[in-house]
């Protein structure tokens, strides 16, 4: 292929509004353009990268037993309606009607699709299980879409769904696609690392992020090197590391203190002269319209997730002062925990028989000697607070540390939540008809090429992997107008081409700083220089892109045997 034929306009600039390395570099190097918000178009090299992650991936696939499907990408309302989920997604959610006014959305996932595909035939037992999956686009309406192809509003992703006769069979299918999943990141040349997580809007007992390290992923976690413990904040669990606060005396009541300008959790510890562990920190929060005061400790913060689960609720937000001040006469500062209203969630790391100081209800003044087992009524007292670096693994008690990533892959094991309500049941052998157990299996095809490039690229540009490079080698003949190196350049070219080696040479009329530059900044794995070295000695200098002082003098007859070679042993 000729660089000057491929439609790969790039830019010198970095892009003011690409938020992320993998976002500008995609912009520079000429893969994508930017539509809307959040909804881009793939250019002939991303989708040419587009396209070889989604072949690791159906081979992968395949080979562990999954068949490939196509569902339509436009839905009838009516399954979602009878999971509840038409109203879950809310706005989230594109909804539209045709002309005869009957509610039809784009998917932003397929279990609703799936389950009312498989659940109008009729099936034994005998033929489970089964996995379907497809790899298509998707939409999501994100209130504000970010991160390139990491946080968009259109996207492609492979979804995977299971079908199993009971919990014991899914957990083998859950096993296989986990396999399967660790094969297609490794392949494609991923650092990652599975982890415990929320199944948010796609439900289920349990579900796994295969998460990609990267400074600027969405998906923070804590996990543990000695034992392998790894969750998602938003469930991760601790033992607290930090002081306790001191055993109560039980015949001490508790006392009210004036203070008067003070605030902050770091005001009160002052004041008091404690730490901030010895103190209680009250969040009001509005969850499904309701009050709820969250209680955690005064060096901690409250986990919402973890709120709304213990509470049963769908969505959750900060109250407003004036809803602070409807509920509880009290502005923000001074709310304390005893003696309120509403429903009280104290974190089960709160001592029950410490003595803690906390807001009085009363605006200027605190209580100190609250003791929760003697002065809380709560409703619950659950794991509501933030896991911490430095907190203690719950399984070996070695310490936590937290890192940021980003979201490759999920898998959840759905259960019966589908099947149930979407009446999809196969023939059991006494002859009853029973519900699938179910699993979820989803792939960002797109935030898988744009981890790739966040863990893969230096300050010149991309590095691509040579399993999902656009084309793996580019030949640059640095004085086009000589015959010679002209001819060789493309001999080489050809051979490659020739032996399954996908290959583009540098045809333009460039100057070697911009063909170079061109070069590093698109990242195809094998650069192969032709120039005043082969004209002297008849060798070509091949070098990989992602070790540039290690640069080879190949002879010109040898150069095609040895960039193959090459190839079979770089990453």
């Amino acid at each position: 292929m000729y660089l000057s034929k491929i439609f790969a306009p790039r830019l010198r600039e970095v892009p003011q509004d690409a938020d992320t390395v993998s976002g500008q570099l995609m912009l520079r190097a000429g893969l994508l353009r930017k539509s809307a918000s959040g909804i881009y178009t793939y250019l002939n090299l991303g989708l040419r990268v587009k396209q070889r992650i989604e072949t690791i991936v159906r081979e992968e696939m395949d080979s562990h037993g999954a068949q490939e499907i196509l569902m339509p990408l436009l839905m009838p309302a009516e399954p979602w309606q009878a999971t509840g989920r038409w109203d879950l997604y809310g706005d989230e959610m594109f909804k539209l009607t045709d002309r005869k006014g009957r509610p039809f959305c784009l998917g932003p996932t397929h279990e609703e699709m799936v389950t009312s595909v498989v659940g109008a035939e009729r099936h034994s037992y005998k033929e489970l299980p089964f996995n379907l999956y497809h790899i298509t686009n998707k939409y999501r309406d994100e209130i504000r879409p970010r991160y390139g192809l990491i946080r968009s509003r259109e996207f492609v992703m492979l979804d995977a769904y299971s079908f199993d006769r009971d919990e014991t069979a899914v957990e083998a299918s859950y096993a296989l696609m986990v396999e399967a999943y660790n094969n297609i990141f490794h392949r494609v040349g991923l650092t990652f690392r599975p982890i415990q997580a929320d199944s948010g809007a796609i439900g289920g007992s349990s579900s796994h992020e295969f998460t990609v390290l990267a400074e600027n992923g969405e998906c923070s976690y804590a996990a543990c090197d000695a034992c392998g413990y790894a969750a998602n904040l938003e469930i991760a669990r601790a033992q607290r590391s930090s002081a306790l606060p001191p055993a109560a005396d039980s015949v001490t009541a508790m006392e009210t203190v004036a203070t008067p300008a003070i605030h902050s959790i770091v005001e009160v510890a002052q004041f008091f002269g404690v730490d901030a562990a010895a103190t209680l920190k009250s969040i009001l929060y509005i969850v499904d319209n309701k009050p709820v005061l969250a209680v955690v400790s005064g060096d901690d913060d409250v986990n919402e997730t973890k709120l709304r689960k213990v509470v049963h609720g769908q969505e959750d937000r900060l109250a407003t002062d004036d809803e602070l001040m409807a509920t509880l006469g009290v502005h923000a500062g001074s709310v304390g925990p005893a003696g309120v209203s509403v429903p009280v969630v104290v974190d089960a790391s709160v001592q029950q028989e410490a003595a803690y100081i906390a807001g009085a209800g009363a605006d200027g003044f605190h209580v100190r000697n609250l003791v929760p087992d003697r002065d809380l009524k709560p409703a619950f007292v659950a794991d509501i607070r933030t896991v911490r670096a430095g907190d203690c693994c719950p399984v070996c008690g070695k310490l936590l540390h937290t890192a940021t990533g980003i979201e490759v892959g999920h898998t959840f094991k759905l259960g019966t939540k589908y099947s149930v309500p979407l009446h999809a049941s196969f023939v059991d052998e006494d002859g009853s008809e029973k519900p699938y157990v179910m699993g979820c299996y989803g792939i960002g095809i797109g935030r898988t090429m744009a981890a790739v490039i966040e863990q893969h690229h230096d300050d010149k540009g991309i590095i691509w992997p040579t399993a999902v490079a656009p084309y793996e080698v580019i030949v640059i003949p640095l004085n086009k107008g000589d015959d010679a190196v002209w001819h060789a350049a493309l001999d080489l070219h050809d051979a490659l081409e020739k032996a399954g080696v996908s290959a583009v040479i540098d045809d333009r009329e460039e100057s070697a700083g911009v063909k170079f530059n061109d070069a590093d900044l698109l990242g195809f794995p094998v650069q192969v220089v032709v120039g005043n070295s082969f004209l002297k000695t008849g060798n070509f200098e091949v070098t990989l892109r992602g070790n540039k002082a290690d640069k080879n003098s190949v002879p010109a007859h040898e150069a095609p045997a040895f960039i193959e070679d090459l190839m079979r042993t770089s990453p």
